[in-house]
């Protein structure tokens, strides 16, 4: 092979590659600057953006609201590209400087939450939805919501970053990690063709964990041409049950919330209320 990398003894960074996110990454954590996080008037405060780690807990937030519980928030927007993940503020709620993360303001002190599984499963017990009460169910429901947390980093780090994002073709990673993921979309075919939903004939946050990731590759509106590169359209029991999820109301208000991307009719720049679907906070932050 040639232009062979020999790794040196002491690993050490070097100049950015110029690949995508190059500027954000660094081998080490804390914060950067001092900045606080504001808070609104809900006791939830969610600091995010419209990544579909982030539209997870969106997705959860409004389908408690449209189940009938009281889980208003206030969502805010933290532009990752820029850099405010760094902030003192954020890194206080988040150590691990990545979006989202969650201040719950009805206990004292304020009970951060951060790693969207982690907050998934802290909504889903807080308000006692969306996560079943009986031992087979909620084991199964928090098998597959694991499953996607340590799937996930294969999908979006290895294959999407690989595929989509360096900044040179790599055979060998783009085959390894192409691999991974149609083994992992088999999986959820296969399982999809026994059940309804993930975990079973009930609606989980095991679904809204894996949605955002999985839904939204299999339909195009990942990493450019992947679908069509992994074939997805042969996953016929993944789409049935992708589009089942994307026709709920809750989601469709989900994926809007902290969005910055793709057609402004679906975008919600910060919501803190109900009626910011209808008044459009994004043209207030954009003026």
């Amino acid at each position: 092979m040639t232009n062979a990398y020999t790794p040196p003894k002491v690993w050490a960074p070097g100049k950015e590659n110029g690949g995508q996110f190059a500027s954000i990454n660094k081998p080490t954590a804390g914060a950067q600057f001092d900045r606080d996080l504001p808070v609104g008037k809900h006791p939830l405060q969610l600091y995010s953006l419209a990544t579909p780690n982030g539209q997870k807990v969106t997705i959860l937030l409004e389908e408690l609201l449209e189940a009938g519980h009281d889980a208003e928030y206030d969502a805010w927007l933290i532009k990752i590209g820029d850099g405010d993940q760094f902030g003192s503020g954020f890194v206080a709620a988040n150590p691990n400087s990545k979006i989202p993360a969650l201040m719950d303001h009805s206990t004292t002190p304020p009970q951060r939450a951060f790693e969207s599984g982690s907050i998934l499963l802290y909504l889903a017990e807080k308000y006692g939805a969306f996560l079943p009460k009986d031992a087979a169910g909620r084991t199964e429901t928090l098998n597959w919501l694991f499953w996607q947390m340590g799937a996930g980093p294969y999908l979006g780090g290895g294959f999407g970053h690989f595929y989509a994002y360096a900044p040179t073709k790599i055979e060998y990673a783009i085959d390894r990690f192409t691999m991974e993921v149609k083994r992992q979309l088999d999986l959820l075919d296969k399982r999809l063709a026994e059940t309804q939903f993930i975990a079973g004939d009930d609606y989980t946050i095991a679904d809204m964990a894996i949605w955002p990731w999985y839904g939204r590759l299999i339909t195009g509106g990942a990493y450019g041409d992947a679908a069509t590169f992994l074939d997805a359209e042969s996953y016929r029991n993944l789409h049935r049950w992708q589009a089942e999820i994307a026709a709920r109301p809750a989601v469709q208000r989900g994926i809007m919330v902290n969005n910055v991307s793709g057609d402004p009719a679906g975008q919600l720049h910060e919501r803190h209320d109900a009626s910011d679907f209808m008044n459009r906070t994004q043209d207030k932050l954009q003026a």
